[in-house]
This record gives structure tokens, C-alpha cells and sequence, in this order.
């Protein structure tokens, strides 16, 4: 997969995760099932499919000090995020209901330290970098002055409504989009 296909898939997967989420709710309950799982792994897969972004970011940015700094705490948030969502599949699995998965939620939680990185600051270090990156190539005149404003509303919408998350991701998309257009990226095999 080359960088341009990765720079439109990640979004393309934020979407599938997103929708999927809805489906798996009109029912009035989320999880656990083959929509959660399913919606999760595409999420894990777009969480994936942004390392080489970060690195491509990075690499666009010179890998100077603050381009550097920003996509280490991108690859931190995407640990974190990445935990969230294994433990939110692993629940699904071993849950027979939505209350058996809370059960497992809380006890997971209650391990010191989990819920600070695994379901608050630590995702958000994903998001923020992201930001960051792309305020930071829109300041140097390698991505459209809009980029940033468009991955802060990707950011921001789910916070306002999760079921905006179909939303966030065309946001998103269309910012990648934008960026993947960009003479400067090389078609990386992988």
C-alpha cells in the first residue's frame, strides 16, 4: 500500500468504526456482538495505518525538534488508544452482555494508572499530535491553511456526540485527501 492509499484509508476506516458504532447502537445497546467487534478492528486498523502518517508528517516537517517531539507523542497516543480499543475487543469477547462488559471495564480501570492512560490523557496525546502536525506543516506552507481546522473538528465533534464520529472522519478524509496530494509523498511498498 502506497502512502497516498494510506493517507485516505485511515480516515476511510475512522468512518467504517464510526458507522458501524450507530448500526450497533439502534438496538439501544452497544457491544458485545460482530458489530462491536467488527467496528472496533477498524478502528485498530486505522490506528495502525497512522504510523507511517506520523512518520510521513515528520519526515515533511524536516524531523526538526518540534515535528520530531509532536510525532513521538502521536506514536504515545496511538498506544494508548490502541490498548483501549484491544481491551474494549477483549471484553466483547469474554462478556456474555453489556453488563458482563462492564464488569470487565471496571476491573480493568481499577488497575492504577488505566484509566489515565489507556482511556483519557493518553488518547488524547494521539489527537493533539496530530493536530500539531498539522498546524505545523500549514505553517510552513505544505498543507492547506484549512488542513488544521478540519483535524481539529475531527477531534473535537466526537466529544460533542460520539454518533458524529461519520462526520469527524469525512473531516478528516478531506484533510488527508489534501495532504495525500502533495507532490512530496512517495509511494512507499509495504
Amino acid at each position: 500500500m502506497n502512502l497516498r492509499t494510506v493517507y485516505l484509508a485511515a480516515p476511510v476506516f475512522v468512518f467504517a468504526y464510526g458507522v458501524i458504532r450507530i448500526l450497533d447502537g439502534l438496538d439501544g445497546s452497544r457491544g458485545p456482538g460482530v458489530a462491536w467487534t467488527t467496528g472496533h478492528l477498524a478502528f485498530l486498523v486505522a490506528l495502525t495505518l497512522f504510523v507511517p502518517i506520523f512518520a510521513d508528517m515528520r519526515r515533511r516537517l524536516g524531523g526538526g525538534v518540534l515535528a520530531t517531539a509532536s510525532a513521538v507523542v502521536g506514536f504515545a497516543g496511538l498506544a494508548c488508544l490502541g490498548a483501549q480499543f484491544v481491551i474494549d475487543i477483549v471484553a466483547g469477547f469474554v462478556a456474555a452482555d453489556k453488563a458482563g462488559m462492564s464488569q470487565v471495564f471496571d476491573a480493568v480501570q481499577a488497575v492504577p494508572g488505566v484509566e489515565l492512560l489507556v482511556y483519557q490523557a493518553g488518547p488524547a496525546l494521539f489527537y493533539l499530535a496530530q493536530v500539531a502536525l498539522v498546524t505545523q506543516l500549514a505553517v510552513a506552507r505544505k498543507a492547506k491553511f484549512w488542513t488544521p481546522i478540519l483535524v481539529t473538528l475531527d477531534f473535537v465533534l466526537p466529544l460533542v456526540n460520539k454518533d458524529l464520529i461519520p462526520l469527524a472522519a469525512l473531516c478528516l478524509l478531506v484533510s488527508f485527501a489534501s495532504l495525500s496530494r502533495e507532490d512530496r509523498v512517495p509511494a512507499y511498498a509495504t
